[in-house]
């Protein structure tokens, strides 16, 4: 074949299995449903939160929790101390409303051991987490308890959202995590769930305590991901998500670089210690499309012809990417942050392997991105 036409078709072969996987999950998403509330539940519900130096969050959490649309009686908001140093367990005795919360310390250290002290002492055989710097709607637990009453899943992965911080860098994260959640929701519907958030995740107690012991404690993070990686191989586990407007759960946003790429870091150095076979492939078919999408720019300064694989290789990705993400930022409400999409998609696949490059540094453990670019 000749040179020139290999210099084109090679990479196109190449990134073929990434454009299949993100179609395939777009066609699931265009045709998701909001679920809506049809009956009163009456699912005894317990929240459990693990908290490390959250004096300034848990109050915006709490008034949250307090404004539930869901009796008292019908749910307990465990929160489980992990060692705090600051006024967080303050904050909790303070807080009079609801009377239904408890705050408990920690047995060891570490977000894995807290939530599992919490759910060692929880009534409810529904289980729920969220994180201490989140908030969400008044109709949040009464549409958790619903759908699980109607679908009786082991678990239930619901939407997250970052609040928009002004400026490039936040719309930024903001874009990156739709991204996220994009894949989340279009994996989980389409029965191979790759990936959820611990800030607002459902789950049946029996079905973790099965699997409790999947969760590589070995790996400070993980919680919520291992569990689910762990569930898809339980073949009497039901995994759902839940599409609603009233459950989707807000989270702040990383105030600044530093902390942004260690939260970063924090996400992908687990992934080493992944045995999902979807998941993996799926990072590294992602992978090599932005090595691809690197590499031929980069190429492309010394030779024109690659500067021309590369403006097709981002042609390409770009309109199987921009669906997917206009999909999911209308869903969100968030649609007005599309007109930054080019430029984040150009910025992307360079600061993933910063971000990868940056963790491998540190830890030595393979890592995968997201895929979708932005």
């Amino acid at each position: 074949m000749d040179e020139g036409i290999m210099h084109y078709w090679l990479p196109i072969i190449l990134i073929c299995p990434y454009l299949t996987i993100i179609l395939i999950l777009f066609r699931t998403l265009w045709g998701i449903k909001s679920f809506i509330v049809e009956h009163d539940p009456s699912t005894f519900v317990s929240i459990v939160i693990a908290c490390r130096n959250e004096q300034e969050n848990l109050p915006g959490l709490l008034k949250s929790l307090s404004m539930q649309d869901y009796p008292n009686k019908l749910f307990e908001i465990i929160i489980v101390n992990d060692n705090s140093t600051d006024g967080t367990i303050s904050v909790v005795h303070d807080f009079s409303s609801p009377e239904n919360i408890s705050i408990i310390n920690n047995k060891g250290t570490g977000k894995k051991l807290a939530i599992r002290t919490g759910i060692g002492i929880s009534k409810g055989n529904l289980i729920v987490t969220t994180d201490a710097d989140c908030k969400m709607g008044k109709k949040w637990l009464r549409t958790i308890a619903a759908f699980y009453e109607k679908e009786k899943s082991s678990l239930i992965i619901s939407p997250v959202r970052i609040e928009i911080m002004p400026g490039f860098f936040g719309i930024f994260q903001s874009l990156e995590f739709l991204s996220l959640q994009g894949i989340t929701a279009g994996s989980a519907l389409s029965g191979n769930g790759t990936m959820c958030n611990g800030a607002n995740l459902a789950f049946e107690k029996h079905a973790y305590l099965k699997h409790s012991e999947e969760l590589h404690d070995e790996i400070g993070t993980g919680d919520d991901i291992f569990l689910l990686h762990s569930m898809k191989k339980d073949a009497g586990a039901k995994i759902s998500w839940l599409e609603s407007a009233d459950v989707v759960v807000s989270t702040a946003p990383s105030p600044g670089l530093k902390s942004y790429f260690r939260q970063r870091k924090r996400w992908i150095s687990k992934a080493g210690a992944y045995n999902d076979i979807y998941s993996i492939t799926l990072g590294i078919v992602t992978f090599v499309t932005i090595l691809l999408y690197t590499g031929t720019l980069i190429a492309g300064i010394l030779n024109s012809v690659f500067l021309k694989v590369f403006f097709l290789i981002f042609i390409l990705k770009s309109l199987v990417d921009f669906p997917i993400l206009l999909n999911t930022a209308n869903r969100y409400r968030d649609g007005s942050l599309m007109k930054w999409f080019l430029p984040c998609q150009i910025i992307y696949p360079f600061y993933v392997l910063v971000v990868s490059l940056y963790s491998i540094t540190l830890k030595k453990k393979t890592s995968f991105p997201s895929p979708t670019g932005i």
